[in-house]
């Protein structure tokens, strides 16, 4: 579905890519190494802490697995009948639960936010649905990847135009120019830069709520 959005469409995408790679940045840091949006480096890390004989590590990759699965399945079930309105609901969701996990350890400092996260970054990836399956991939870009070099090579052969391939890797481009700003926010504020994404997911809601009663 990427190759057919107009470039608005795809900067609107990748904006939303940005802000995860945003959190999943902040996240690997804080946890030392472990992703909220990542699942199938959670899983290396979880076979790997096994093999080593870290539960504790492969308990927190499996449990991020979890959560992030219940994000993708309770914001499936909650808005699969909401119509042109599943965007903007879907956004909102995402934009509570990060303004939660921001605001949890100003009130205690023993709190554990990370569940919170992988919850969010769950149910951000089900924005782009298309008969009930994911048509756009948000946080995961190994496909993204791949498209890009099988469009690439497309554009080479003269088979279709660059802006095809370029659309995929926009998307590629902007989710690891949102870790980039998530890796120094996170340097510089610790987990307060989760207010960050918040407010840019927030007006990312705010454009799909008006796009949603145009």
């Amino acid at each position: 579905m990427a190759a057919s959005l107009p470039w608005r469409g795809i900067l609107y995408a990748g904006g939303l890519s940005a802000v995860a790679g945003f959190i999943d940045a902040v996240a690997y840091i804080h946890l030392g190494g472990y992703f909220v949006s990542f699942m199938s480096g959670n899983t290396t890390r979880a076979s790997s802490d096994l093999v080593h004989g870290s539960l504790t590590g492969a308990g927190l990759a499996l449990g991020l697995i979890g959560f992030f699965s219940l994000g993708v399945v309770l914001s499936t079930l909650a808005f699969r009948n909401a119509g042109t309105r599943r965007l903007p609901a879907v956004l909102a969701t995402t934009t509570a639960l990060i303004a939660l996990a921001a605001l949890l350890p100003a009130l205690s400092a023993g709190v554990v936010v990370p569940p919170l996260l992988a919850m969010a970054m769950g149910v951000v990836n089900t924005s782009y649905t298309r008969n009930g399956e994911v048509s756009i991939a948000l946080t995961y870009m190994t496909g993204t990847l791949v498209k890009t070099g099988q469009h690439f090579a497309a554009a080479l052969t003269g088979a279709e135009p660059h802006g095809v391939w370029l659309r995929h890797f926009t998307l590629w481009s902007m989710i690891a120019a949102g870790a980039v700003v998530g890796a120094v926010s996170y340097s510089l504020t610790g987990l307060t830069s989760l207010w960050f994404a918040a407010a840019m997911l927030l007006c990312w809601t705010t454009v799909a709520l008006r796009r949603a009663q145009a």
